[in-house]
């Protein structure tokens, strides 16, 4: 099945693996936190990142590592507002907003942004009615927990089962909501040990349902624990981890690296279809 996802007057066709590039506007992530504060400097490397070849932008302003506090909504909106008022203007590729806050997702969508990413997995009310407003694709995340304590003790039964069953609960409730356009998340590193996430990779085909996978292994820990490398090293750890994620059916990869990846992505996207169009 090809998946068409439609981000306002623009169409994603997913005949091979998007490239969604991360533009984090927080001055803790874990990789790349307080490298974007200013608007111009956000605006710039989103720019660069589609030259390079991104398909969407994801513009977060809270980070969600690993022991992150949350912020409060009106620091998100200020972080965030203005450099997607200015992306909105110029680039050419759709623009998600990476939010658990209703208040922060509907700004952003009413000033062009055409895509949610929401790593709380929609389970607020009041989200889904944001995203069934504004009709846009929005990606239904599985975490364990929330930033603050995710990564205390996850524990599962048998970890490919139980987050397969709560991202197809979490998308009928969407449908249910009036949200027609959705991508599901097994979220890497979110509530997930090594082997964990290990798993999810390897079993990346038992996700492929009626809805398209998004997939982020970008720099994460499980790679600089396999590596032994901190996370500004994890380059070809991450090109690898993405390359399993594309042959293993993923649809849509969340990469700080677009650059580098696009061609671990163009390779293996060639590798899995035995040719190449």
């Amino acid at each position: 099945m090809t998946h068409k996802l439609v981000c306002g007057n623009r169409e994603l066709v997913l005949d091979r693996t998007k490239i969604m590039g991360i533009l984090n506007v927080t001055p803790d992530s874990f990789s790349d936190g307080g490298m974007f504060r200013s608007v111009d400097a956000a605006v710039a490397y989103a720019q660069a990142m589609v030259l390079d070849g991104a398909d969407i932008i994801d513009v977060g302003g809270e980070s969600t590592r690993p022991g992150a506090k949350p912020v409060c909504t009106k620091e998100e909106l200020r972080r965030v507002i203005p450099v997607v008022e200015e992306l909105v203007k110029r680039i050419s590729v759709p623009i998600s907003i990476d939010t658990t806050k209703p208040e922060v997702a509907k700004e952003c969508l009413r000033l062009g942004a055409t895509m949610l990413n929401d790593v709380s997995g929609l389970g607020d009310p009041h989200m889904r009615k944001v995203a069934a407003e504004y009709n846009v694709p929005v990606v239904i995340m599985h975490m364990q927990g929330t930033p603050l304590t995710m990564q205390s003790d996850p524990q599962y039964k048998d970890v490919v089962s139980d987050i397969a069953e709560y991202l197809l609960l979490r998308a009928a409730i969407a449908r249910q909501a009036g949200i027609t356009q959705i991508i599901i998340d097994p979220g890497i590193g979110f509530g997930k040990n090594l082997n964990d996430n290990l798993q999810i990779i390897h079993s990346l085909s038992r996700f492929q349902t009626s809805y398209p996978i998004l997939i982020g292994v970008s720099r994460k820990g499980f790679i600089g624990t396999l590596t032994d490398r901190p996370v500004e090293e994890r380059l070809y750890g991450t090109i690898a981890a993405v390359t399993a994620c594309v042959l293993n059916g993923a649809h849509i990869v969340r990469v700080h690296d677009v650059k580098e990846c696009r061609d671990g992505v163009r390779v293996a996207d060639a590798i899995k279809n035995g040719g190449y169009a």
